[in-house]
């Protein structure tokens, strides 16, 4: 019976047990973490946590070796929506870093743990003045997946990826021993890093940019009609950085748009404030959408905090699939403040059945292509999954080392299109359609995001990353036995 209400009513089982389970685990956290930040007791702890990492290292050394090793993170906590099977038989590294470390004002530096995510730093650095300059959208997402994995926000067309606002790492090695690289210090290793999957070693801190933090964005909202227009106007606005520091995106159909420019400011025109993240208000794609439905151009001036979540309440719009009705005003007001479910929990409670048809009839992936190929890729998505909204935010790709940069290394403008949902093609499949996308994205000399199904062949994976200095560093540490390659980690036979 559970199980039958869990596979075909499950917006019951969300509604009654996961948003009320949602709510109190973030608010315990929320407490937690202002506390143990105003006590200062988290350098401290620190200490002792990565100690407590070094000791098991050595312990799975000094036992020969038996396994290889990933951190004890159980893969239903994670904000993919996949669950990874290798933690089955790796020996299990517990790493308790949930904290933010210091925040240094004059050197605009702020150290933080692994598991730290978007929602804390925002809730902890908004209110000093301060904030990162590149802050992906999704409360949950932590700082680590953003750093060995990726992570891109409506800034990135200034500041690049996550990887690039972050100035050094702290990683303990498969020896047990401690090393903080940078660009100065260990730069090889520095670079490697990012989308390493943890494969290199395990991250117990990372020092991130601060830049100084205004209360609100101004926000226009522009529709666009014509995909030869869209691809056009959204290309200048992204290289137009003096006049915008968001760029965003949401593409209603092929044809239909709504570009998003914005701006910090504390100046503002009070008729034109709109508190975004209020638990009564419109998820914020369907409010965008107005200005497509009333064919009219918008400002808005809106908390900074409120725009950096904006996607938040809805998941960018993967709710609606499992709570239809969430949108409707009604539920808003009476249950919206409890939205939105953790996609963790929402993950351990699936049944083998839901699970199936999620990954028959569902796909999310974010492909990474050269901006100049965004008409061209938006037709290869239009004919292979016609699935919209399509999420569009630009980055910048500098050329450095490291496993993604651009062909040629030349600094390059690329754009992440980002696909979250049940296409509406019937010739549908998840692998075919998903290697046919892949393919073409590597042929443009683009890159997948690895946090979703990657269905290339080891050989079609390291065409599409560079992995010159990934390799030489796992041998320089001697990783072969400690960690599994990337694509072992990330590939679907791995994943499921």
């Amino acid at each position: 019976m559970i199980e039958y209400i869990l596979t075909h009513y499950r917006w019951i089982f969300v509604c009654l047990f996961l948003l009320p389970a949602s709510f109190l685990f973030d608010t315990w956290m929320y407490c937690r973490n202002w506390l143990i930040f105003k006590l200062s007791s988290a350098p401290k702890q620190h200490l002792n946590k990565v100690k407590h990492v070094q000791k098991q290292i050595r312990d799975w050394n000094d036992n020969g070796r038996k396994t290889k090793m990933c951190t004890a993170r159980p893969g239903w906590q994670t904000m993919s929506f996949r669950q990874p099977v290798y933690k089955k038989s790796f020996t299990k590294i517990d790493v308790n870093l949930v904290d933010i470390l210091n925040v240094d004002e004059k050197k605009k530096i702020v150290t933080v743990e692994p598991m730290v995510t978007m929602g804390q730093l925002t809730a902890t650095l908004n209110h000093m003045g301060w904030t990162i300059p590149v802050l992906p959208e999704i409360d949950d997402l932590t700082v680590g997946g953003l750093v060995m994995g990726t992570g891109i926000e409506s800034s990135s067309h200034i500041y690049g990826l996550f990887q690039h606002i972050c100035v050094a790492y702290e990683v303990v090695l498969c020896d047990g021993s401690v090393i903080k690289c940078s660009p100065d210090n260990e730069p090889d290793l520095f670079y490697s890093i990012p989308w390493s999957y943890g494969t290199l070693g395990i991250l117990v801190s990372v020092d991130i940019m601060m830049i100084p933090a205004k209360q609100f964005c101004k926000l226009n909202y522009k529709p666009v009609r014509g995909l030869e227009n869209i691809a056009k106007e959204f290309e200048e606005a992204s290289k137009n950085k003096n006049d915008n520091e968001f760029v965003e995106c949401l593409l209603y159909s092929k044809n239909e748009a709504v570009l998003m420019t914005g701006n910090q400011t504390n100046s503002i025109e009070e008729d034109k404030v709109n508190i975004i993240g209020k638990w009564y208000k419109p998820w914020f794609f369907k409010h965008a959408e107005t200005a497509l439905n009333k064919n009219k151009q918008f400002t808005e001036y809106i908390p900074l905090r409120d725009y950096y979540h904006r996607h938040t309440r809805s998941i960018f719009w993967e709710i609606q699939e499992i709570v239809p009705f969430a949108n409707n005003i009604l539920f808003r007001y009476l249950l919206g403040w409890l939205m939105p479910p953790k996609v963790s929990l929402m993950k351990i409670t699936q049944t083998e059945t839901t699970k199936k048809l999620y990954e028959n009839h569902h796909i999310i992936q974010d492909m990474l292509v050269p901006i100049i190929d965004l008409k061209e890729s938006i037709e290869v998505f239009h004919k292979e999954v016609e699935f919209y909204p399509i999420w569009l935010c630009p980055f910048n790709l500098p050329s450095l080392p490291g496993m993604v940069h651009p062909k040629g290394n030349i600094e390059e403008l690329f754009v992440d299109i980002g696909v979250y949902g049940v296409p509406k093609v019937k010739t549908f499949h998840p692998v075919e359609t998903t290697r046919r996308i892949e393919k073409f994205v590597s042929d443009k000399s683009g890159f997948q995001m690895l946090y979703a199904d990657t269905y290339t062949t080891r050989e079609e994976f390291r065409k599409m990353f560079d992995h010159t200095l990934y390799d030489k560093l796992r041998t320089k540490f001697q990783c072969q036995q400690a960690f599994p390659e990337v694509y072992d980690k990330v590939s679907k036979e791995a994943r499921t």
